[in-house]
């Protein structure tokens, strides 16, 4: 029974050797590779007039004068700066939604956002989203 329990602690003291070496990295090196890009690039479209006042999917309603987007993995909350490609105008929103759920699309905008980005007439933009 002792050697037993003897080799019960000895294999716990080397199973503890052994996990300490592994948290020996820095952890700004562990940080840096686990944590994905904070910008993505791809298609800007926005919400249709007839949306107002729908429920969004973090129970707010939808307001097209608010500064808002759908985005399909960030937090509700997260601020966003989104940034046309072709004009270089930029504008910071909310993510209060989920979506687009298109190919291609990275961010659906309130419709106040569409018009200061200045992609209303064209309905989509090549875009840069930033975490802020």
């Amino acid at each position: 029974m002792n050697s037993l329990r003897l080799l019960g602690l000895s294999s716990t003291a080397a199973l503890a050797v052994l996990l300490s070496g592994c948290a020996t990295a820095k952890a700004s090196e562990v940080s840096s590779r686990q944590r994905p890009s904070r910008a993505e690039e791809g298609i800007a479209s926005y919400y249709a007039a007839s949306l107002e006042g729908r429920s969004t999917a973090s129970g707010e309603p939808y307001r097209g004068a608010r500064a808002t987007c759908a985005h399909r993995t960030h937090r509700f909350g997260t601020m966003l700066r989104i940034t046309d490609l072709k004009s270089g105008r930029s504008v910071v929103c909310r993510v209060n939604d989920r979506g687009p759920f298109v190919k291609g699309r990275v961010v659906d905008l309130s419709a106040s956002l569409a018009r200061e980005l200045g992609i209303v007439e064209q309905g989509l933009a090549k875009v840069r989203v930033e975490v802020l």
